[in-house]
């Protein structure tokens, strides 16, 4: 009997265990970059790291089950510029990516990319990270946060249209909450590529378009590559229009440009001569040259 009762308990913990560990988000990968400072301890940069990487990947960032092959794979890559060991003060650049796999394939997409140039933040070796959205003190945990949501919110897009506008709305929440802090990328008409601005056009009623657009592009193009090649491009060319569509709703966002950037590769493959026809070839490559003509020698490519 006390066998079975152990055995019963066994299972129900270890169904729990998988439970709990399967609800996490987020898949991450820290890497941070530290070459630049010279004469001090670099322990605190290797306890950072870990505390990083348990907080990202510990933590549930919303009400949503994820199982562990459902993560969203990201990275966070940090550079140091700036050390004040006195101070426990970080000057960095912060770069995130996030990726999705693409349907029947061994292909992995980027769904998102940026880089942060005002990454700053106080932290002290062994410092226990924490993280409440409605009460920000502390912008190192606030800026992770807000990537956090982005990044599941623009995969969640990607998975059914507009999909992600709750977990958006958190990232939005985090902006508005961080109007106190006394550091960049947090104040509207600061930077055309912010925080602020990121979130706000996302949400932004005009710039619904690039967010229908995401679903265009994964669900109905690249997810469809792999069984059907015409069709798949054909989705991505509508996604293509709708990115059109959300630069002229709104011509001072930088996200269609954004995406364009880390993009550029991947659409110049889709878009070569060996696979897709003149008018599909022609049609992108003047959509793309209009939304970002600083690299027209990739989309002249195209053609």
């Amino acid at each position: 009997m006390r066998l079975v009762l152990r055995l019963t308990f066994f299972l129900l913990a270890s169904f729990a265990a998988a439970h709990h560990a399967g609800a996490q988000e987020i898949d991450a990968r820290i890497n941070i970059n530290y070459k630049k400072i010279q004469g001090s301890s670099t322990s605190v940069f290797e306890t950072l790291k870990t505390a990083l990487t348990e907080f990202i990947n510990e933590r549930q960032w919303t009400t949503l089950q994820f199982k562990r092959n459902e993560r969203i794979n990201c990275n966070f890559n940090i550079t140091v510029n700036a050390y004040d060991e006195a101070a426990n003060s970080f000057e960095c650049a912060l770069m995130v990516q996030s990726n999705r796999p693409v349907f029947n394939s061994n292909y992995t997409t980027t769904v998102f990319s940026t880089n942060d140039p005002n990454f700053n933040f106080n932290y002290q070796e062994f410092d226990q990270i924490e993280f409440r959205s409605d009460v920000l003190d502390n912008n190192l945990t606030a800026v992770i946060a807000y990537y956090v949501y982005l990044m599941i919110g623009m995969d969640l897009d990607s998975m059914s249209p507009l999909g992600g506008t709750e977990v958006l709305k958190m990232a939005q929440n985090i902006v508005n909450n961080a109007q106190s802090l006394e550091y960049k990328g947090w104040k509207a008409f600061e930077d055309s590529k912010n925080r602020h601005a990121i979130i706000t056009d996302m949400l932004d009623g005009g710039m619904e378009p690039f967010r229908r657009m995401q679903y265009k592009y994964y669900r109905e193009g690249l997810d469809v590559m792999a069984e059907n090649a015409e069709r798949g491009r054909a989705g991505i060319t509508a996604a293509m229009e709708l990115l059109q569509k959300a630069r002229e709703n709104k011509s001072m966002s930088m996200l269609p440009e954004l995406f364009t950037e880390y993009k550029r590769d991947e659409l110049v493959s889709i878009y070569n001569k060996e696979k897709a026809n003149a008018q599909e070839r022609l049609t992108v490559s003047e959509i793309l040259s209009r939304i970002n003509p600083s690299q027209n020698s990739y989309w002249r490519k195209m053609k």
